[in-house]
This record gives structure tokens, C-alpha cells and sequence, in this order.
């Protein structure tokens, strides 16, 4: 794979995209469908019909939402728990706690990390991850770096430690190879439908009028082209996963549902915005 990436240490599972979203097994003859995407599938019901649930099978009780194995896009989940970490609706500035890289880290990532950390605090800030990032070719905007810091330490204070910084680098080493998968003619850029089929390959089914949206805030040139280039799908992605997440944790019956207070919404909705 491109981007001059370090091999990743055994056990953490970062290879291609599984075959089925959220851990599904291979669908065999006569046995039960496999789950579908978290959201409604296009072709199962009229557009607007109401969603089914997100991936019960029919007929049994939803499952509480346990934390997947590897989070978004084959990372390890942060903090032992759910991706993002749970840590319900507090303030998006709460401090981050210290930590330390997981035991079998490429030593090329704790090399990377511990340059951006020219203080030696332990974290880097923004810029200095735009930085290491862009050292194993990877350029991002600081919207798109704010983000990714968001949605691994679910806090707004525009730092990372060596455990987070670890799970964001291996997740988009698989990321990358999730785009370069659907860019098919090698354009540097996904259309709708290639976007499409990549957010359904990470367990996502969103609706037509949902899509065109993603397309046009996303497309850099504000839509003409109606294609994404490679920093906005990451920073696309991350907005479906995030918000999802967090609506998640209100749908505790995966009815499709969910019922927020005013302060709840606000900040669920707008760490993005100011990401």
C-alpha cells in the first residue's frame, strides 16, 4: 500500500476492510441473513418508509450496544471501550489523561510521535500532528486534524497522547486503503456512488437525500465536480461515524430513534461544527 506506512505489530487486525459491517459473520447457504448496515438499507423499504432496526435480526431483541473489537476502520478502541469513548454529554474540554503506546507499538509510530513531541509533555497539538502526519504522506487540513483529535479523545482540547495518537495512525492506514479500494479508476477522487458503497463497506446506509449532502459539503469544489478527494472523505467519514455513535448512544433499543434534551443536541452536534 502507498504512503510509506510502517507495518503495523501483530494482533491489532489492520488489513483490508472485513467483508460485512459490524463484525458479521460470511453469509452461507440457509442460514440467517447477515445484519444490515447501521441505518436502512436503499432497497429494503420505499425511501422514508421507517428504518428497521440497525443490525438485530428480525424478530430478536436488539443487543445493547457493546463496544466493537476494533472501531472504526480496524483501530483499537481507545480507552478499553466503545469508539469514540464513552464519556457521556460532559464538558468537551474535559482534560485528557496521560497515557502510554500499546505494547507491540511499530517503533516507526512511537518514533513519529515522540518527534512532533519536541517539549516531551507526552502530547502533541494539533499542528504538531498535522505535522507527523504529513511526514508519512499524509496532508490534512487542521479541520480535518482537529477532528480526528475529537473523535479519539473525545474532547476538544486539541491534544493527543501516545495511545490515541497510536490508534488514529494505524486506523488511517486503513482508511487509506478503504479509499484507494473504491476509487477504481484511480483518480485521486470517489464519486456518490463509490462513497456510497464505502460508507456501506464500514456499516453505514445513508439515505439518497443524506448522500448528496455528504457529496456537497464535502467536495471541495463545493459541489460541481460531485466527488471527494481523499483528506475530505477521511473527514466525512469521521462526521457519519461520530454523529452516529452519539445517536447511538440514545437509540438504546436500535429502534432508529432517539430522544435528546437541548443541551444534549448542541453538544453532540457541535464539536463537529467547530472542529
Amino acid at each position: 500500500m502507498s504512503g510509506g506506512y510502517p507495518h503495523h505489530p501483530p494482533g491489532y487486525g489492520y488489513s483490508a476492510p472485513p467483508a460485512q459491517p459490524y463484525t458479521a459473520a460470511p453469509y452461507t447457504a440457509g442460514a440467517p441473513p447477515p445484519p444490515q448496515p447501521y441505518g436502512a438499507a436503499y432497497a429494503s423499504a420505499p425511501y422514508g418508509a421507517p428504518s428497521a432496526p440497525y443490525s438485530a435480526p428480525p424478530g430478536e431483541k436488539p443487543p445493547k450496544d457493546k463496544p466493537q473489537a476494533h472501531g472504526f476502520g480496524g483501530a483499537p478502541p481507545v480507552h478499553g471501550g466503545s469508539y469514540p469513548p464513552a464519556g457521556g454529554y460532559g464538558s468537551p474540554f474535559a482534560a485528557l489523561l496521560p497515557s502510554a503506546f500499546p505494547p507491540g507499538t511499530d517503533p516507526n509510530v512511537v518514533a513519529c510521535f515522540q518527534a512532533a513531541d519536541q517539549d516531551g509533555s507526552g502530547f502533541i497539538d494539533d499542528k504538531e500532528l498535522q505535522r507527523a502526519l504529513s511526514s508519512y504522506n499524509q496532508s490534512f487540513s487542521l479541520r480535518t486534524v482537529r477532528l480526528l483529535m475529537y473523535l479519539f479523545t473525545n474532547t476538544n482540547t486539541r491534544k493527543i497522547g501516545p495511545k490515541e495518537f497510536t490508534s488514529l495512525f494505524y486506523s488511517l492506514q486503513n482508511w487509506r486503503a478503504i479509499f484507494e479500494r473504491f476509487d477504481r479508476d484511480r483518480s485521486g477522487k470517489i464519486d456518490a456512488n463509490e462513497l456510497r458503497e464505502a460508507l456501506l463497506s464500514l456499516g453505514f446506509a445513508v439515505s439518497p437525500v443524506v448522500l448528496d449532502l455528504l457529496v456537497s459539503k464535502f467536495d471541495k469544489t463545493g459541489g460541481r465536480n460531485k466527488a471527494i478527494e481523499y483528506d475530505n472523505f477521511i473527514e466525512c467519514c469521521l462526521t457519519v461515524k461520530g454523529l452516529t455513535e452519539k445517536f447511538k448512544e440514545k437509540d438504546t433499543t436500535y429502534s432508529g430513534n432517539a430522544t435528546f434534551t437541548y443541551e444534549a443536541f448542541m453538544l453532540t452536534v457541535l464539536p463537529f461544527l467547530i472542529a
